[in-house]
């Protein structure tokens, strides 16, 4: 099994790099996971305490589970991925259930930050986008995806994006692989990224 992880800012592109390996390999031979599914639970809370966690610093994430369902698809494990609304900030009750393929690539800001993931990666990208451009997509996407309010989504870049950013995300640009410059507009990066996976794809269909 291929493991990859992919990693980048808010609005950087990783999701549309990650999706383009899917789209030109295959579903059959690619699964895609997203560390956004494995936002901490905090039933505890009011809908109003939940709007203002700090969702950008890397303990938002179960990134126990997360590591937990990557070894499993390694072994060969069906695994139960964790659905999550980000409307009002819970996991649903329902999961999604996925089995193995031959390659794993798993996005999201803080996928190169903890050791534990990273030691579970065999290529390790990041994705480094302008932040006015990843600004104004994290805008558009919670707009129309996420129900939120211009003010809401400003205030929240202030206040805890871009400190996390600077903070965790950035730095983790040095453990990368491949640095993948304006993300799904560098086609020729993840014609590079795709072609690996292809060719290790390939190479398990050559008898021994």
């Amino acid at each position: 099994m291929l493991i990859i992880g992919i990693a980048g800012g808010t609005g950087s592109g990783k999701t549309t790099v990650a999706r383009a390996i899917v789209e030109q390999v295959g579903t059959a031979s690619v699964l895609l996971l997203s560390q956004d599914a494995y936002y901490r639970d905090h039933p505890e809370l009011s809908p109003e305490e939940r709007q203002h966690l700090n969702y950008d610093h890397p303990d938002a994430f179960d990134n126990d589970l997360l590591l937990t369902h990557l070894q499993q698809l390694r072994q060969g494990q069906t695994i139960d991925v964790p659905v999550y609304d980000f409307t009002i900030h819970r996991r649903l009750p329902e999961t999604r259930r996925v089995s193995p393929r031959p390659v794993v690539v798993v996005e999201g800001i803080h996928v190169l930050v903890d050791p534990r993931i990273r030691d579970e990666l065999d290529i390790k990208v990041f994705v480094d986008t302008d932040p006015d451009v990843r600004l104004l997509r994290r805008l558009r996407r919670d707009l129309e995806e996420r129900g939120r309010t211009v003010e809401s989504v400003c205030d929240q870049y202030l206040r805890t994006v871009k400190p996390m950013h600077d903070a965790f995300v950035e730095p983790s640009k040095r453990y990368a692989d491949l640095i993948i410059p304006e993300g799904g507009e560098n086609h020729i990066a993840i014609g590079l990224l795709t072609t690996r996976v292809a060719q290790f794809i390939d190479a398990l269909a050559v008898p021994d």
